[in-house]
């Protein structure tokens, strides 16, 4: 476990540092760009919609980055050679799957912060939501990493153009269309399709910690119980099931 551990800070520095340093600008561009839909909530929505926008913008921060991640540098590591070489370590395929994406959430981390600290600002969150959104925000990001590192393995013939388009429309999937920056309320009888994604369970948590949503005690427990069998479910299929080693 130790090396798993070490390997994935490892294989997080490698693909994250170097990038940071080259480019350093690139994070204010990211926090930019994640504040676009919350600049259009507000804009249609109302003032009173800047903190169920705020849920939606911290979670979608962590969804783009770890499904994009997962998908597209797996890819990226097969054409520089970069994946042979970590292979040949050899390394765990849980290492590489959370290495790849935990440098992604490097970049994804300070607009999350910035989020989060207007939420603080707005009385959005208190101590306890703050530490109830990092689990879930932690269990989101370990969800969707290795559901886009299964999902990355079996399209080692794919092209990268063509990966970058699936995880674009994976990141839409996961993000824009089940309740992230919306209430699961709002759909009604189809209120369960909030229980299949890692983001939506996730933003499902915060809104219930943070007061946006009227307490529910079993549904809460509901996202709990599924945001972790998401995580375990997809890990027990990234050491089985993923074809790790093909080349």
């Amino acid at each position: 476990m130790s090396k798993i551990i070490k390997d994935t800070f490892t294989i997080a520095w490698l693909k994250s540092i170097p990038d940071l340093k080259r480019q350093p600008l690139i994070l204010l561009l990211l926090i930019g760009l994640a504040a676009i839909p919350l600049f259009f909530i507000v804009l249609f929505g109302g003032e009173n919609m800047i903190s169920v926008g705020l849920i939606g913008v911290i979670v979608s921060s962590v969804g783009f980055m770890s499904i994009s991640a997962s998908i597209q540098d797996i890819t990226w590591d097969r054409y520089v050679k970069l994946k042979e070489m970590i292979v040949a370590m050899p390394v765990h395929p849980l290492s590489y799957a959370m290495g790849l994406t935990l440098a992604a959430l490097v970049f994804a981390l300070p607009g999350v912060i910035t989020f989060m600290i207007l939420g603080i600002s707005r009385g959005l969150f208190d101590v306890i939501s703050i530490l109830v959104t990092i689990v879930a925000l932690i269990l989101c990001w370990l969800g969707l990493s290795v559901i886009g590192f299964t999902i990355a393995t079996y399209q080692h013939k794919t092209s990268p153009n063509t990966l970058g388009v699936i995880a674009n429309l994976l990141s839409f999937l996961f993000v824009f269309l089940p309740p992230v920056y919306y209430s699961e309320q709002m759909l009604g009888g189809n209120s369960w399709i909030a229980y299949l994604l890692p983001t939506s369970n996730a933003a499902a948590i915060m809104r219930y910690s943070t007061g946006l949503t009227e307490w529910d005690p079993s549904a809460y427990a509901l996202h709990w119980l599924f945001l972790v069998l998401t995580v375990v479910i997809f890990a027990i299929l990234v050491v089985t099931k993923a074809r790790w080693r093909e080349p």
